[in-house]
């Protein structure tokens, strides 16, 4: 109601209008559409008035309206002190906008724009060529972009000027960073990056054999898990009264009770639920697709969060944003704040905090249980039987028995 009274003041000529005008309109069905409350647009229109007024002021056209002029309107709302925290976003959003609609003049590169062209055109190529699956093409974006951001920072994407120094420095960064498993992924994301960069003209050079190679031994290390009791008390930490309590509650009774990887949470949606069967589709690595039974309690939480607390928007997925815009997580890490969240809510600090916590912690649980390796496998959906073999470590009573003993020593 206060949006149409403002729009309806301008039109009968109440207030100024000047060169954005007539595309006001048009932003506010934009923030409606993806979710935004009539307060939220109505405050982001207000907004845009204002900018629309500071342009007429300045005599600034809309063909002169870029981020060098935006970036001016936001210092002197500063200066004012009307600043918000949500106003650059809106006004990208505004510049977004009108390129699209042909009104205003691309951007001039920069070196982000540069980062996000290479970018954009190694995702094509792992889509394309290499056929990876979006989760995983995600995570070869997120390594790249930190390898170059730690090599070129703001300055020109020179990527002729790449050695293999800078190879070996990042790499040993990264070790020291993350565990073994995590290097060795980053270290093959950076040769398939490099071998790409080389394939397509970019370095005279393939610098992919100079990546060094990370250990990480099969076995060599115990499944980081938690005690069943302390799984049921990061359940237990979710406000169930609230939507945000609802959703996170959903998601960790789903990583707990099925041991479903961060990034399938991410990627379920409603088409994958199956309440008639009582089954859950889940899309896992390389393509694959598994059904599981949903066990009564996380259908409970399913629907409850999907019919009282889900926000109402076009996408499918089953997680959504809960605050403007609507749309679904933004990938793994999103999920991996929910349980690090429960884990301090719980009062709960284990070395590892992420959502795989919960998975190696439904496995051990299995195996205390009296499962076999093959049915724990099942359940996590292991490709391979190696790739379970580790959780045999846990059972360190049953290991002790299969012992003998050392020759020459006591009976």
């Amino acid at each position: 109601m206060n949006r149409q009274l403002s729009l309806d003041a301008t039109v009968s000529g109440l207030l100024p209008v000047g060169p954005l005008h007539p595309h006001i309109a048009g932003l506010a069905e934009s923030f409606t559409g993806q979710g935004y409350s009539s307060y939220s647009t109505d405050v982001k229109i207000r907004l845009l008035r204002n900018l629309d007024r500071w342009c007429m002021k300045h005599r600034i056209g809309i063909d002169d309206l870029d981020e060098t002029q935006i970036q001016k309107f936001l210092h002197f709302r500063r200066i004012r002190g009307h600043a918000r925290n949500g106003d650059p976003s809106t006004l990208w959003s505004l510049l977004k906008y009108l390129r699209e609609e042909n009104l205003t003049p691309p951007a001039v590169e920069t070196t982000d724009d540069a980062l996000q062209q290479l970018q954009a055109r190694f995702g094509q190529y792992l889509a394309e060529e290499r056929g990876l699956k979006q989760a995983t093409l995600d995570w070869y974006l997120f390594e790249t972009k930190r390898f170059l951001s730690a090599r070129f920072g703001k300055d020109r994407l020179l990527l002729g000027e790449l050695s293999q120094r800078d190879i070996i420095r990042f790499v040993l960064r990264r070790a020291r960073a993350i565990s073994p498993s995590g290097a060795k992924r980053a270290t093959t994301v950076l040769r398939g990056f490099l071998r790409f960069l080389y394939e397509r003209g970019e370095i005279a050079t393939n610098l992919a054999a100079s990546v060094p190679r990370v250990a990480n031994w099969s076995c060599a290390g115990l499944p980081k898990f938690l005690a069943p009791d302390a799984v049921e008390r990061i359940l237990q930490t979710c406000d169930e009264q609230s939507a945000e309590g609802r959703r996170d509650h959903s998601i960790l009774i789903l990583l707990a009770r099925l041991g479903l990887r961060a990034g399938e949470v991410v990627q379920m949606t409603l088409d994958d639920i199956d309440w008639d069967r009582g089954e859950l589709m889940v899309r896992g690595k390389g393509g694959r697709q598994d059904r599981l039974p949903i066990p009564k309690d996380v259908g409970r939480a399913l629907a409850k969060y999907i019919r009282r607390a889900r926000p109402r928007c076009s996408s499918r997925r089953v997680f959504i944003r809960l605050r403007a815009p609507h749309c679904g997580l933004a990938g793994p890490s999103t999920v991996d704040f929910v349980v690090r969240s429960a884990l301090k809510r719980a009062g709960l600090s284990p070395a590892h905090k992420g959502a795989h916590m919960l998975r190696h912690s439904l496995a051990t649980r299995m195996l205390g249980s009296g499962a076999s390796l093959t049915e724990i496998g099942k359940i996590l959906r292991h490709q391979s039987p190696s790739t379970t073999a580790i959780y045999a470590k846990v059972d360190l009573a049953a290991l002790r028995s299969l012992t003998q003993p050392w020759p020459g020593g006591a009976a």
